[in-house]
């Protein structure tokens, strides 16, 4: 959002975020806000969907055991926020994947299949299976996260007028929370560039460590649900893991080879003075989180704008 409102004054005739970037990512969440600065759609406007919706999108059950048998939460909400704002900025049409002024990837897992998959639009000449997917339908899969939200179904109409189903699909998250390893293999191998011509502005939510080194007897199940610390340290685990073989690839071992490509990882470290949850909707919470999100900005954008914009 921040960096949104300063494009203008750097660079005139592209005041839009999508028009720096020649591939978009994101995962969950990030998949969303990807989908939506892909179609165009202005940073703050979605800043203000998530802020001023929050509450409405994550609606506590009436019955606090359903978590047992269903998701903790029904997407009815979500997903009506998520479609109008879409159709809002395309004249009251679902947008498609394939209607997107920059291309995206956006990870999910095909429980159909039983295996990872990325919803693309058609970047290559190959690329013939998800262009015709409406943008919101790929953004309530990537959103689908596990214990928050049941697997995403649903029915579309393809460009040929063809029913089309899409069902059983979860958040990509389960694979790839932190999806720049995948963004650099696409566009290595559908872009074809070379390593040394990429410039990847990598922007994460928020972190904080999951660690436990106190001396404990009982590991089993009771432990590893409570509080989901099992999602934590899985989540955890793959982020911390990508961003080490990006390291790898940007500097090589022990950081001695030198910049092989252009790359800024943005994130805040979250400790207990601003512990948010994934389905925070504490207002006083949320905008401190924003304030966080502000002051990391300030410390990068001269960088971000110098490195990888111009």
């Amino acid at each position: 959002m921040e960096l949104e409102a300063v494009l203008p004054t750097y660079f005139p005739d592209k005041p839009h975020l999508y028009q720096h970037f020649d591939l978009i990512t994101g995962t969950s969440t990030g998949g969303i806000i990807a989908l939506s600065v892909a179609l165009g759609i202005p940073a703050a406007q979605i800043h203000k969907l998530y802020r001023e919706n929050a509450s409405t999108i994550f609606s506590r059950p009436w019955w606090p055991l359903r978590q047992i048998f269903q998701a903790k939460y029904k997407r009815t909400n979500l997903e009506k926020l998520v479609r109008q704002t879409y159709q809002a900025n395309f004249n009251g049409q679902d947008p498609r994947l394939a209607d997107v002024k920059t291309n995206v990837c956006i990870p999910i897992y095909d429980l159909m299949e039983g295996r990872p998959s990325i919803l693309k639009n058609q970047y290559h000449p190959i690329f013939v299976r998800d262009y015709h997917i409406p943008a919101y339908i790929a953004a309530m899969a990537t959103g689908a996260a596990p214990t928050f939200f049941n697997p995403y179904s649903a029915t579309y109409a393809d460009l040929n007028g063809n029913e089309q189903s899409f069902n059983h699909k979860i958040d990509g998250g389960v694979f790839s929370n932190n999806p720049t390893v995948i963004a650099i293999e696409e566009a290595q191998k559908a872009f074809g560039r070379s390593l040394s011509d990429l410039k990847i502005l990598s922007i994460g939510t928020g972190h904080h460590k999951f660690a436990d080194g106190c001396s404990r007897s009982c590991w089993g199940l009771g432990y590893w649900l409570r509080k989901k610390r099992i999602i934590d340290v899985f989540m955890q685990g793959q982020s911390q893991q990508v961003e080490n073989l990006i390291s790898l690839k940007h500097q090589g071992i022990g950081k001695l080879e030198g910049e092989n490509f252009d790359y800024i990882r943005v994130n805040t470290a979250l400790d207990k003075t601003c512990l948010v949850a994934l389905d925070e909707t504490n207002l006083i919470k949320l905008d401190k989180l924003s304030e966080k999100a502000l002051q990391v900005f300030q410390h990068n954008n001269h960088h971000v704008i110098k490195e990888i914009l111009e």
